[in-house]
């Protein structure tokens, strides 16, 4: 995409309505704040959480998840009867319809996949079933740190359905591996905590923890060996037994004998075995082998898509801008390379839209700095304020040489001649 006709609302300046915590994106062009709890994405910001939809949604169906979409408006009658209304930690937005009826913006929806399935599911042959959508969330939370905590935001969930416990727990596991491949594709860094099932009901949970070193909205100590993920966060009965009283994690992971760190840390994922909580209170069950009947037991998914953007600002970004990682799924970042020129006009300019022209066609996310009215070094700090993993530089050396600077957002820099830089950055 050429600057001209972006519209990226990008700032060098700190914004006064954004709190520090969700400053970045602010500056970057990516949100805009619209009231307590609700922001809205631009452009260059629904691309970022498109990406990161692409991503999980990928990993999803790889592992036979069926996507589905259930609507945000419910009727009182389905949450009396699970048990939950008016019960969900006091975050259920509520209101009565033209007749009078009372109804539910939906905090989640295992619910509404019992009433979407009850009818169609009959036999065990019927399952396992995993259906997962990617949809907005309603919660009247306590709005803070930016968009790790709002009233609406953007989720996935995912529901399993089995005729077995075996099922379940075989389909828990999956997912939770497949949650551990997506994290690690957006180069986000997670340990896994036991938690609390609260609201949600069930047997077993744990939630997906991003470390971070500020604006996190918990505390947790964390493992810091590569490839472990051993974790526990303060809302865990035994996180005294993992920090000491200066703040510091104990000696040794339990796990893999470790070093542990206690920072700040953000729930970007959450797994349940629900069991039959949901399926009892609904009467949904099937026909078993030998001709009986049993409820359904139930596993629930969820990653939050909104608080990932703003946890990889958190664990990446620098004083320059957003840092988006780059892993070997690719990265989430609104473009991939920006084409910078010294000036966007002769030989320049034609090499410019060459390079820009033919990334574009082969499917690269490219942004061409084409404002005339920019100066060189507005582009360069816009381009980091955004964090676009490469820059394509047609600079001094390029006017000397005929080749191009490839410059990473890390500083790294390599010379290429125009067709050998559109090969490895296209291919």
């Amino acid at each position: 995409m050429r600057r001209s006709d972006a519209f990226l609302a990008t700032s060098r300046e700190d914004r006064g309505e954004a709190r520090d915590d969700v400053r970045l994106a602010v500056r970057a062009g990516l949100v805009r704040q619209f009231g307590s709890g609700l922001y809205g994405f631009a452009p260059t910001g629904e691309r970022v959480r498109r990406n990161v939809i692409d991503v999980v949604a990928a990993e999803m169906d790889a592992i036979g998840g069926q996507r589905v979409s259930l609507p945000q408006l419910n009727y009182r009658d389905v949450w009396e009867a699970s048990g939950r209304w008016g019960s969900f930690e006091g975050e259920m937005f509520t209101l009565e319809n033209r007749d009078d009826v009372e109804m539910c913006l939906a905090p989640s929806h295992e619910e509404g996949v019992v009433h979407l399935v009850d009818g169609f599911v009959r036999s065990y042959d019927d399952l396992p079933l995993l259906l997962y959508q990617v949809e907005s969330k309603h919660r009247d939370d306590h709005a803070r740190n930016g968009l790790l905590r709002t009233k609406e935001f953007t989720m996935k969930d995912a529901y399993s359905l089995h005729a077995t416990e075996a099922g379940l727990r075989e389909t828990y596991r999956e997912v939770r591996a497949a949650y551990e491949r997506i994290f690690d594709a957006l180069g986000l860094d997670v340990v896994v905590c036991e938690a609390d099932n609260a609201a949600m009901g069930g047997s077993t949970s744990e939630e997906f923890v991003a470390p971070v070193d500020s604006g996190g909205t918990l505390d947790v100590v964390a493992c810091e060996r590569e490839g472990c993920r051993f974790g526990v966060t303060d809302e865990h009965r035994d996180f005294g037994a993992y920090r000491r009283e200066d703040g510091d994690g104990v000696d040794a992971c339990p796990d893999c004998g470790g070093a542990l760190r206690a920072t700040e840390g953000v729930e970007v994922g959450h797994v349940f075995q629900l069991g039959t909580r949901y399926s009892d209170a609904m009467d949904l069950r099937v026909d078993t082998a030998d001709g009986d009947q049993t409820a359904v037991e139930m596993g629930s998914y969820g990653i939050g898509v909104t608080r990932i953007v703003q946890t990889l600002c958190l664990q990446h970004a620098d004083a320059d801008g957003c840092r988006w990682p780059v892993t070997d799924h690719g990265t989430v970042a609104p473009y991939e390379v920006a084409v910078v020129p010294l000036s966007y006009e002769g030989d320049a300019k034609d090499a410019a839209d060459r390079v820009h022209d033919e990334l574009e066609a082969a499917g690269v996310d490219c942004l061409l700095f084409d404002d005339r009215e920019q100066t060189i070094g507005e582009r360069f700090a816009e381009s980091d304020l955004l964090g676009a993993p490469t820059k394509v530089v047609l600079g001094n050396h390029y006017a000397e040489t005929g080749e191009v600077e490839l410059e990473s957002r890390d500083d790294d820099t390599r010379y290429r001649d125009l067709d050998a830089a559109i090969a490895e950055l296209g291919g």
